[in-house]
């Protein structure tokens, strides 16, 4: 389903005809439906629309729309207009899934499962190395650069992702610039200080003031 609100589209609107890329930990296609290039955005925790080995055997994943799809519809749910789930009238969802459509690994046969970082069994297929290398290149030609660093709603749980990541781009590049939305005001360190922007409250009303 699309995402509710105006966010995501309107940050699209923002970084219209300027040089991006997304990093980011959301897995929900969130970006990819709101209009962003795929080839400009880095899922570093995995893609929600994909299957991957779960020993796993091998560094593949595969695309799991037809199969969620067919086990959803057996479960006696239909797929609405903006791929809401809806159950006829009256009606009660059957909570279960028929033995032959549980997903197997082509290669193996072991149960699938989703292409998400939870623990070392993640699997970095082509695609996630490909966007890897396309975010580390686009950081190598914008080292001496102009550069917002915008980080959005970014808390301590993974912090080495994007909120370290970004403080560090920004310390060793002079002419780049901190930004930082978020419900919280969090620290920002000294020798950065006088380079950053924090702006405490809702993420989605400021990105939506900035293009007013």
């Amino acid at each position: 389903m699309d995402a509710p609100g105006s966010a995501y589209a309107d940050l699209f609107h923002l970084v219209q005809g300027r040089d991006y890329f997304v990093l980011t930990t959301n897995v929900d296609h969130c970006f990819q439906k709101a209009g962003f290039d795929k080839a400009q955005l880095f899922y570093t925790q995995g893609d929600y629309g994909l299957f991957q080995c779960s020993k796993p055997c091998c560094q593949k994943t595969w695309d799991n729309e037809a199969a969620v799809r067919d086990m959803v519809l057996s479960q006696g749910f239909s797929i609405g207009e903006r791929n809401e789930l809806l159950l006829p009238e009256g009606a009660g969802a059957a909570m279960a899934v028929p033995m032959e459509l549980l997903p197997k690994c082509p290669n193996c046969g072991r149960p699938l499962t989703m292409n998400l970082r939870s623990d070392d069994k993640f699997v970095e297929d082509d695609g996630w190395q490909r966007a890897a290398v396309e975010y580390e290149t686009w950081l190598t030609a914008h080292q001496e650069k102009r550069v917002v660093f915008l980080e959005i709603g970014v808390g301590f749980n993974t912090p080495g992702i994007i909120k370290y990541n970004f403080l560090q781009q920004v310390y060793q590049n002079p002419e780049a610039t901190y930004a930082c939305l978020n419900l919280t005001e969090g620290p920002v360190p000294q020798a950065i200080r006088e380079r950053s922007i924090v702006i405490s409250g809702d993420s989605a009303q400021a990105i939506r003031e900035l293009i007013a």
